[in-house]
């Protein structure tokens, strides 16, 4: 029997739990919302019921287009009901969005471990990528499953999942490509106490660590020695191509600024009020 859209309404559907990748407010949100407002939805979303529900249902398929009619202001989205459990319905929403044409790290990072948690639930596979079994033991093997359909080894696929350790500042600077990805794993061997002393430090000396200093951080913290002394040593290490910058301790400035501001937000804040400083200067001069 075929699978007919069904009209659902928008307060029945919500977002698969855990869902790995960001739906961003952004310019292409605005076009999807201005196409529903014109055209409606013309690819019906993919949903599952829910546990212990009678009519909610998980979307798989289709974050983006039900955040778009939300802002909308649509009521009923046409959506194809699908009978999958929980781990299905990962890899769906997994497979469903990788080849997407921009994927942040962080989404794939989370995205890789989101599938490999459901097939290491599963024990094997047979469905939807290659129909090849992958034994629940061999880790390896499962991640190599993983990265095929992408072109990734499965020594990459671990690295993009080693990236869901880090804590959320370091992330955003990975996704920001304000630090690269190499340097990235390497943090990810850090306590989570550890990665916060060393967002204060970078805010510090306005500066993100190499390969180098990554793997000497890594370092001491398997060993045990990591300590904030060791710490600022290293990063306060003058890098070949490394300006000349003025340093100001974030927390002499963080009670000026709305709390949820991020670092990049205060710095826009202060160039724009030097900005204005030295237009008065100019002013002034000139009135003279």
């Amino acid at each position: 029997m075929k699978n007919t859209p069904k009209n659902i309404a928008i307060e029945k559907l919500f977002p698969f739990e855990g869902h790995p990748f960001k739906v961003q407010d952004n310019e292409e949100m605005n076009a999807l919302i201005e196409s529903i407002q014109e055209q409606g939805i013309l690819s019906p979303l993919i949903v599952r019921p829910k546990e212990n529900t009678e009519d909610e249902y998980e979307i798989v398929s289709g974050h983006r287009r039900f955040r778009a009619a939300v802002k909308a202001g649509i009521k009923e989205v046409p959506a194809l009901i699908v009978p999958l459990d929980r781990d299905a319905a990962a890899i769906a929403v997994v497979d469903s969005n990788l080849h997407r044409e921009h994927i942040l790290p962080s989404e794939k990072g989370f995205a890789y471990k989101l599938k490999m948690e459901a097939l290491s639930r599963q024990g094997k596979r047979t469905d939807l990528t290659s129909g090849q079994i992958v034994p629940k033991s061999d880790d390896n093997r499962t991640t190599a499953q993983i990265g095929m359909d992408m072109g990734d080894s499965y020594k990459t696929v671990q690295r993009y999942i080693r990236l869901t350790n880090l804590i959320p500042p370091i992330l955003d600077m990975v996704d920001e490509k304000r630090i690269a990805f190499t340097p990235a794993v390497e943090l990810s061997y850090l306590l989570p106490e550890e990665q916060t002393m060393l967002v204060s430090e970078m805010e510090y000396n306005d500066c993100t660590p190499n390969l180098s200093q990554a793997q000497r951080l890594k370092a001491l913290s398997i060993q045990g020695l990591f300590t904030k002394e060791q710490l600022s040593a290293i990063m306060s290490e003058e890098k070949s191509n490394q300006k000349e910058r003025v340093k100001i301790p974030v927390e002499r400035i963080r009670k000026y600024f709305p709390k949820d501001y991020t670092t990049t937000q205060m710095e826009e804040i202060i160039v724009k009020l030097c900005e204005a400083y030295h237009r008065k200067r100019l002013r002034d001069r000139d009135s003279r």
